[in-house]
């Protein structure tokens, strides 16, 4: 039979969506720009999201392409008319899309959260936000919420703001200009350290899974693909792992703590950054990452010293310090260059095949606790049945070192192994704020006018402590999307 027979009577049919993919050997997704999704990172393209997306494209051996959209309403034109293969925008699993696109669960969930400024009473329910108007991005999750709510508390009302993202949103109830409005959980989560004056009043929903959504026109070939993709991440830890990287740490820098770095970042660090810039260059470490060590461990302050005897700005022990080739700890050049030499010893001792950013937070966590101890915790997490090759798996084992159940069968023995999860979680928090402050694009003239009252250098604020109105904010402008590592 010749191919003309066998089209005419099996018809010619179109070539699948998966099958158009692999032939033109691109997969084109349109997204916006948030750390929840995408954005642009000092070493190239990062955000959850993005992640998935580039590891689909390498699963079918195709080329991601990126387009970049304004906001949530050009996202969804451009699906509606076919013109992307996926949207990537923080998208609820609703209803509300049925008819117009396909969507597929990416293993997130979020709620509707109302916020407000914490100088501002504090809305207890739905029905003390009547006759104040509500703020939101456009075509956003928190639309069909408020809408059915509305039906209960007839003065509800909102405002769509097509020019914001949800950084802008933030800012703005920070600043005061904006008294309440409503974000999704996980991007107030992952830009809660940056806003510090913003707080959540209370949910407008229950969790929602997060999606991904594709046109309607296609056939299901593309939407099979992608869940059967997603469900091989969710079952070999992969999934986990890229949570653990972008929301894992986000629980560590509370108010009173990132107003505090703020200030200190401003008038501390000047101080001693061309020490981090210098050092770190010299030993090939990216200076935040050091600075962020100096700050967790003596808050930028030279003459630090523990009631254990560790000192200086990097509080080396004596042992240390005579390890490295420094015999002043409390100079701070010689304390900066001590700690670059030494977190480069410890890091070059992790394994070559942990991939990035493990290695880095197994280096911390080693240059913390010590080298043997986090090599027990991984012993444990392995005879777990875990990867101790993952932070994600090792960070559960290592505060069992504080067990004498669990440390008696280890080598090094006991360890308060709950420390150095607390201390890579702080510095993973204080590189965030630091790389946002201190990014090249950063209107960096914007934030040295910004006048602040000087604090004195030994004043300590507790955990539950509240400061006046006059302490140092964070910048009213993001310039740039923050970095999450």
């Amino acid at each position: 039979m010749t191919l003309f027979s066998s089209l005419l009577i099996g018809g010619c049919s179109r070539p699948t969506t998966l099958a158009e993919i692999r032939s033109e050997g691109v997969l084109h997704v349109i997204t916006r720009n948030a750390p929840s999704i995408y954005y642009e990172d000092r070493d190239g393209p990062a955000g959850f999201e993005y992640e998935l997306a580039k590891r689909f494209a390498d699963h079918l051996g195709v080329e991601l392409r990126v387009r970049v959209a304004d906001d949530n309403t050009e996202i969804l034109s451009v699906l509606d008319r076919n013109y992307a293969h996926i949207g990537l925008a923080g998208f609820a699993d609703n209803p509300v899309y049925s008819d117009r696109f396909r969507a597929v669960p990416i293993g997130l969930s979020a709620e509707s959260v109302v916020i407000y400024n914490r100088d501002t009473p504090r809305p207890e329910s739905v029905a003390d936000l009547a006759g104040t108007p509500l703020h939101l991005i456009a075509d956003s999750n928190h639309l069909p919420h408020l809408e059915a709510l509305k039906a209960e508390v007839p003065g509800l009302e909102w405002q769509q703001h097509p020019e914001l993202d949800a950084a802008g949103i933030l800012e703005r109830v920070e600043s005061g200009e904006l008294p309440v409005a409503v974000i999704a959980s996980n991007e107030l989560a992952i830009n809660h350290v940056f806003f510090p004056a913003v707080k959540k009043a209370f949910s407008l929903n229950e969790p929602e899974n997060l999606a991904w959504l594709l046109p309607a026109e296609q056939d299901p070939s593309l939407v099979e693909a992608v869940e059967g993709f997603l469900g091989e991440l969710a079952s070999d830890g992969t999934l986990a792992q890229l949570k653990e990287r972008y929301y894992g740490h986000l629980d560590r820098l509370n108010y009173v703590g990132a107003r505090t770095f703020v200030h200190h970042v401003r008038n501390r660090l000047p101080r001693y950054e061309d020490l981090f810039r210098e050092f770190a260059d010299r030993h090939d470490l990216d200076w935040r990452l050091l600075a962020a060590i100096g700050y967790q461990e003596s808050h930028w302050r030279p003459n630090a010293v523990s009631p254990t005897g560790v000192r200086g700005l990097m509080m080396l022990t004596r042992n240390t310090a005579s390890y490295v080739g420094i015999d002043n700890r409390l100079d701070p050049k010689q304390s900066v260059e001590g700690g670059a030499r030494y977190f480069t010893m410890v890091y070059n001792r992790i394994p070559d095949r942990i991939p990035e950013p493990d290695r880095t937070w197994f280096a911390l966590a080693s240059y913390n606790v010590g080298f043997g101890h986090l090599e027990d915790a991984r012993r444990l997490t392995e005879g777990a049945g875990k990867d101790p090759d993952r932070w994600m798996d090792v960070k559960e084992f290592l505060p069992l070192l504080a067990q004498k159940e669990w440390y008696s069968k280890t080598r090094f023995g006991y360890a308060r192994g709950y420390e150095p999860v607390i201390y890579v979680q702080n510095i993973r928090r204080y590189y965030d704020v630091l790389a946002w402050m201190r990014d090249p694009a950063q209107n960096t003239e914007h934030l040295a006018s910004q006048e602040v009252p000087s604090l004195s250098e030994d004043m300590v604020i507790g955990e539950g402590q509240t400061l006046d109105d006059s302490h140092p904010s964070l910048p009213k402008s993001l310039g740039v999307t923050p970095p999450t590592l």
